[in-house]
């Protein structure tokens, strides 16, 4: 299905200050969010699926290749009266496919129409983009019936106005350093970066945005043989933060070397069982609602992420606000958000978020929760 809807595109704000440091002071008991809102979860009588297609403004890059489009799969579960939908993106990078989320989504009717509901949601089904869908509508199809937003539901605090980053893909250093300079006003910028010839690349953002926050995102693309210098070049760029500069599978070099500056885990986190081991390795952690299967899941990850010292970080797939507006409610409490997927979109949905200049409001209720 092909979508082409109108989108907000506008500038960027300001990212918190510091990295490293105390916690946020926020206060709710996210660790049994999954048994937090206590009214009765009626099942719904109706689970539909369907895969949307929406152009992007420009190409994405990263290190493991470009797209043009993002392609993205709604739940929508109703019961006659009200509807409660939930997007996610199919992560290639764990062997998702559009067609098999798709299917997973469909999978669960029959279990739905037997009295499914979020909590046993969370054993029903895997991390994974098709268990966010689900969990997402299930929270959004609570707050319709109950007439209340999400956050009260959760018992967190109504989420406020975020600073969020934006992105500037990967490719030849001087195209790279255009794209900064276009952007250089928006005071977070996140570089993709995984591929040889990265210092040249950073050093040329840094020069056309002087003023701007640098974050990096290297995909997995570095290795063990070429981490020091790309690590000494970001901290020549007075770059703040580098996410997932090595394979997961291969970062327990990690643990092993001086960190220049501070090393968030993307691939390298899914759900809450997973962080424990990124201590030592890393210093702050991604959370997505894709990889943990939901915002239910990512509200633990955010509670154990915060016991472990891990300092939090929320980001996100190319996608349109649908996908974005739970994550804003986990951002409330992270250091850096990264929540920018509409703005690459040539447009976005109807009742999207609405990014104004450097700030994203929170969701109204005709789009989420």
């Amino acid at each position: 299905m092909s979508v082409d809807i109108t989108a907000h595109r506008a500038p960027l704000a300001t990212l918190s200050p510091q990295l490293r440091g105390e916690g946020l002071g926020f206060t709710a008991h996210v660790d049994s969010v999954a048994m937090a809102y206590d009214a009765p979860q009626m099942s719904p009588s109706a689970l539909s699926v369907r895969v949307e297609r929406w152009r992007l403004a420009a190409a994405f890059t990263i290190s493991r290749g470009a797209k043009t489009e993002a392609v993205v799969v709604v739940a929508e579960l109703s019961d006659g009266t009200h509807r409660g939908r939930g997007e996610c993106v199919p992560y290639a990078r764990y062997g998702e496919t559009v067609e098999g989320v798709a299917a997973a989504i469909e999978a669960m009717e029959p279990e739905i129409a037997r009295g499914l509901d979020r909590d046993r949601l969370q054993s029903a089904m895997p991390p994974g983009g098709a268990r966010n869908a689900l969990d997402c509508a299930f929270w959004d199809l609570a707050a319709k019936r109950a007439g209340r937003a999400v956050h009260e539901l959760i018992g967190l605090p109504a989420p406020k106005v975020l600073t969020t980053a934006y992105t500037i893909s990967l490719a030849a250093p001087d195209t790279m350093a255009k794209a900064a300079a276009g952007a250089a006003d928006r005071p977070l910028l996140k570089v993709k970066l995984g591929a040889p010839g990265d210092p040249a690349r950073i050093a040329a953002v840094r020069r056309a945005a002087p003023k701007a926050e640098l974050i990096v995102d290297a995909n997995e693309g570095w290795t063990a043989d070429d981490l020091a210098e790309n690590l000494a070049a970001c901290a020549q760029a007075a770059v703040t933060l580098i996410e997932q500069p090595l394979p997961a599978e291969r970062d327990d070099v990690l643990a092993h070397i001086a960190r220049p500056l501070p090393i968030c885990a993307d691939e390298s986190a899914h759900a809450a069982a997973s962080l424990s081991a990124l201590v030592g390795k890393y210093d702050a952690v991604n959370l997505k609602l894709d990889k943990a299967g939901g915002l239910t899941e990512a509200l633990a990850m955010a509670h154990e992420a915060e016991r472990l010292g891990l300092t939090l970080m929320v980001g996100c797939m190319v996608a349109t606000s649908l996908a974005m507006a739970p994550a804003m409610l986990v951002a409330q409490r992270a250091r850096v958000v990264d929540l920018d997927g509409p703005l690459l979109l040539a447009r976005d949905r109807p009742d999207g978020l609405c990014y104004e200049g450097s700030r994203v409001h929170p969701p109204a209720p005709a789009l989420w929760g």
